[in-house]
């Protein structure tokens, strides 16, 4: 594949604000007692973070774009993780009855693919501004089967092709799921210490949490 013209038509960016959506929809059905908080706190940031990269992509303005995006993705984290904390706290004490930490461990368990599907959408390649200025996707931090074709095999519908947040969706709920990338190997080391990350939370909230609600069952 070349590079001497930008992708077309440009990466939709509507699914990663539905992501954006649902992981606050997700918070939102958690109990008060794993909110950081109060409950409008997460609106305020979220909301704000939000509202800035897409006015910023708008108004053409892709460094406040970029930077509001990664802070938005970091915002997520920060509340995912804490919520994580206050649910491993609340086990021993079990300040919540036993159906509801399992809708909680499901709901966070949801949230981390979400979010880390939104750290390499936004990351992978230099972000999806980035992407979209060269033709197909020749190279990024992870390896997509359809990297992997030369070019006088391309399928026709595969030509000058690149990822979107579908992908990065995809590869974000195979590492929650199998706790590490199924069909696409992961380049680079900042990849690697995300995807890590990623099926460490996985692994706390399905091994750990949702096993323990169960036997208290």
């Amino acid at each position: 594949m070349t590079a001497d013209r930008p992708q077309d038509p440009p990466e939709s960016r509507w699914p990663a604000v539905v992501a954006v959506l649902a992981v606050g929809g997700l918070y939102a059905a958690l109990p008060s007692s794993l909110v950081v908080g109060p409950r409008w706190l997460f609106v305020v940031v979220v909301g704000v973070l939000l509202a800035t990269t897409l006015t910023a992509r708008a108004l053409g303005n892709y460094v406040i774009d970029n930077t509001s995006g990664h802070l938005l993705a970091g915002a997520l984290t920060l509340f995912m993780v804490w919520s994580l904390v206050l649910l491993v706290q609340a086990l021993p004490a079990h300040k919540e009855a036993p159906v509801t930490l399992l809708r909680s461990a499901t709901a966070l368990w949801a949230t981390n693919i979400l979010v880390f599907a939104l750290w390499y959408w936004r990351l992978d390649a230099g972000g999806p501004h980035q992407r979209d200025l060269r033709a197909g996707h020749p190279s990024g931090s992870f390896l997509f089967a359809q990297m992997t074709f030369r070019d006088d095999d391309v399928p026709p519908e595969w030509k000058n092709w690149s990822p979107n947040f579908i992908d990065y969706l995809f590869l974000a709920f195979n590492t929650s799921t199998a706790f590490s990338p199924t069909d696409v190997p992961v380049l680079s080391r900042w990849a690697k210490l995300l995807t890590m990350a990623q099926a460490s939370i996985s692994l706390t909230v399905v091994a750990i949490l949702a096993a323990r609600a169960v036997n208290i069952l």
